[in-house]
């Protein structure tokens, strides 16, 4: 079990995260929502390390997170990737073999055959030469989960998968995501999109700085919750959205 106990984050500007405590069983897809600068990317971040704990500890297995970071695959948001440095498809995802190599042994038949199987199984073995640069916004996206693939983790901890993605990448991702579900893996998402896609979760975990629903779509996302997540009134929350398709009840 993926254990996140009173995790807190501060920063000079001020809160980043209070007291945020929750828990994930293998084999359960988990969504993370909020509103912008809620703190859904700073605490991914804080759970691998990326950025100091101002308190709370995180567990899996009753172990430190940080010890066992060659149990877990992060994906980070698009924005955080330099998509003009000048390497393939086929070399980014074997990055992801980085950590049972070794920085200085070379690839095997067994670590390419890894590779290979990812990469099919995000439909882009046939461009596995070409730069990643070269690529549209919803295949840069699947590169990225290849590579996340490749690393045959425990845990999957992806930021904003779904941002500039097309339909197809988006069945593709929520395929690959049941699949990684049933074969017992823990997967947690932030997003900001909304509507019928929530209802392929299992959980939502709504945050603003701190926890303010944890459960079902159908429990989470209900006008009191949200009111309480973005601070205004409904109409302005559900802007830009389905209405008919935003409450999952």
């Amino acid at each position: 079990m993926l254990e996140v106990q009173a995790l807190a984050v501060k920063y000079q500007s001020g809160l980043g995260l209070e007291d945020i405590s929750f828990s994930v069983k293998p084999g359960q897809l988990v969504g993370i929502v909020g509103p912008n600068g809620a703190g859904k990317s700073t605490m991914l971040k804080a759970m691998l390390g990326l950025v100091p704990k101002a308190s709370g500890r995180v567990h899996y297995c009753t172990c430190p997170l940080h010890r066992q970071l060659e149990k877990v695959a992060y994906v980070p948001q698009r924005s955080q990737i330099d998509w003009d440095y000048p390497i393939t498809v086929g070399h980014v995802v074997l990055m992801g073999r980085t950590r049972h190599l070794g920085w200085f042994r070379s690839p095997g038949k067994s670590s390419r055959a890894i590779v290979q199987a990812a990469l099919e199984r995000v439909d882009l073995w046939s461009l596995r030469d070409r730069r990643i640069g070269e690529l549209s916004g919803g295949q840069q996206q699947r590169v990225f989960l290849a590579r996340a693939l490749a690393q045959q983790a425990d845990i999957f901890l992806l930021d904003e998968p779904f941002t500039g993605v097309d339909t197809v990448t988006e069945g593709i991702l929520f395929q690959i995501f049941r699949d990684l579900r049933a074969a017992g893996k823990i997967l947690l998402i932030s997003s900001h999109e909304w509507g019928q896609a929530l209802n392929q979760l299992d959980r939502l975990l709504l945050l603003n700085q701190r926890l303010i629903a944890d459960g079902s779509p159908a429990q989470v996302m209900t006008p009191k919750n949200l009111e309480m997540a973005y601070g205004v009134g409904l109409q302005n929350v559900v802007r830009g959205h389905d209405v008919e398709n935003f409450f999952i009840c």
